[in-house]
């Protein structure tokens, strides 16, 4: 009997210390650097807000938070790399939503499971795509392109920053809501898409306003609507494409970041908090409007119910879109 209490009171003992280590742990961290990979391109529009973020979390975190670009796998390399991570916060994913829930209904086999795989901290923006033609076309409006392109099927070439991308799937809904064929050309990013679109390479380009906001006010490329429910509040001169004469049509997006699935609670929490204050900050949104998107919060479990919902409904798009990766 003695002996049984004596092994109850050391195992108890071991619970206690272990259980007083975890605040301690999470108080530390981070003791490093931490990387945070994203699955685009240097100079993608995922690119641009990650590199904003990761300089806000470093003056946060006091702790250097470091891009990692890994394009490749139709935004899936990325994610990968982070899910097979150690899961002790030292790398983390800036996730958008061409990664998180268009491409993988895309592939046949995606090498990630976006919703067991990874753990979600917190939606970072909301923002809109803009529907952009080259300077070297004579398109004013969406229903020029719309007439042109009935009456000349798969005469027009649409840029992309990569297959499975908002603006590759986006366009293929527009596509099938007003009855016109297009040919899809897929670029590596958004910066080399645009570059061929201002050179008439392409003809047009539906991207994240992220990166092409810049480029439309400049008059390198001719904006002509955005993809939204509603006009972009950053971008009010620009009409919707429902309004603009697709009724009906929406295309959102979106990032955040993640991490990897078994990550301790009291890490995500930590980074979750630090997010929620730097979005709600003065200067993050003004850089985030300038891009014309929006500062968007919350908490784990609302950015990973997001992902559910919009997993969703971009699988049902893309099955009736029938876009594929092979």
């Amino acid at each position: 009997m003695k002996t049984d209490i004596y092994v109850y009171s050391r195992t108890a003992s071991a619970l206690l210390i272990l259980l007083a280590c975890v605040p301690t742990q999470a108080q530390e961290y981070p003791s490093r650097p931490i990387r945070m990979i994203v699955p685009q391109a240097s100079g993608s529009a995922s690119d641009t807000m990650a590199r904003i973020i990761a300089g806000d979390l470093t003056a946060r975190l006091k702790q250097q938070v470091i891009v990692d670009n890994r394009p490749g796998g139709a935004l899936q390399l990325g994610l990968e790399l982070t899910a097979k991570a150690p899961p002790d916060g030292y790398t983390i994913a800036y996730g958008m939503i061409g990664a998180l829930a268009i491409s993988p209904n895309m592939l046949q086999k995606p090498p990630v499971d976006v919703q067991k795989d990874l753990a979600p901290i917190s939606q970072t923006t909301t923002g809109q795509m803009m529907l952009a033609v080259s300077p070297t076309t004579s398109f004013k409006s969406v229903r020029d392109i719309i007439v042109f392109a009935k009456q000349n099927p798969n005469k027009l070439n649409y840029a992309s920053s990569g297959n499975g991308t908002p603006g590759h799937v986006g366009f293929e809904l527009f596509k099938t809501m007003t009855g016109t064929q297009a040919v899809h050309v897929p670029y590596k990013g958004g910066a080399a898409a645009i570059t061929e679109l201002i050179a008439g390479q392409v003809q047009i380009m539906l991207e994240s306003t992220n990166s092409i906001t810049p480029h439309a006010k400049g008059g390198r490329v001719r904006g002509l609507a955005v993809s939204g429910p509603k006009r972009a509040e950053a971008l009010p001169e620009y009409p919707t494409i429902a309004e603009a004469g697709v009724p009906g049509y929406e295309a959102t997006t979106w990032t955040g970041v993640v991490g990897p699935a078994a990550m301790p609670r009291a890490i995500i929490t930590r980074l979750n908090a630090e997010l929620n204050r730097m979005v709600v900050s003065p200067a993050y949104k003004e850089k985030v409007m300038m891009i014309g998107s929006e500062p968007a919060g919350g908490t784990p479990e609302q950015f990973g119910q997001y992902i559910r919902s919009e997993y969703a409904k971009w699988g049902d798009i893309v099955k009736r879109a029938g876009a594929r990766i092979d």
